[in-house]
């Protein structure tokens, strides 16, 4: 891939040589998607997901050299965190999700005008709180984070054809869950 079809090329061979400036501009550019992961893996649990955020940068610095560019900065990144969200979820008993008013109050815009939009929102949110955990995380990689289902495959690790079939279930969930959803006009 050359450096202009990959903006990130450039950075990552900087970094992987040591330079902490173009890390910390790699970081800059990713962190947000990172962070917009975890806070929907952990179900709105912010202070989670932004500590394990920082485990998942702190890994990624320690292995940069390691990354061969061949898929997309972000796909690598997505999946380091994923492991970290798989590794912390193993090592506690149970995990909670934030109650309801907090989590409805983290994703809705009170700038919004569209009562509409921002009640689909909080019920598929809820919604998808109620899926089979395989399918939440799929629907979440591939809806929410926009990617493909081979890239959502590969972060994952899950057989394209295993995640195709948790998002077909998923969705088909999510109709059943929200068929009494109707906008009023």
């Amino acid at each position: 891939m050359t450096p202009s079809a990959n903006p990130d090329a450039a950075l990552c061979e900087l970094a992987s040589a040591g330079d902490t400036k173009a890390f910390a501009a790699l970081v800059l550019l990713h962190q947000g998607a990172v962070r917009n992961q975890l806070r929907r893996l952990a179900q709105g649990d912010l202070a989670l997901a932004d500590d394990l955020a920082q485990e998942t940068f702190i890994q990624a610095w320690q292995h940069l050299a390691e990354f061969k560019g061949q898929s997309k900065l972000a796909s690598w990144l997505y999946r380091i965190a994923y492991n970290r969200f798989l590794m912390h979820r193993r090592s506690q008993p149970a995990m909670t999700s934030t109650a309801d008013q907090e989590l409805a109050d983290s994703i809705t815009d009170p700038s919004s005008n569209d009562a509409h939009r921002s009640a689909l929102r909080l019920d598929v949110t809820a919604a998808l709180g109620h899926l089979p955990e395989t399918e939440r995380i799929a629907m979440i990689h591939c809806y929410y984070l926009d990617l493909s289902n081979d890239e959502a495959a590969q972060v994952l690790g899950l057989p394209p054809g295993t995640l195709k079939s948790q998002l077909l279930r998923g969705k088909a969930r999510l109709r059943e869950l929200l068929a009494a959803w109707a906008p009023t006009t």
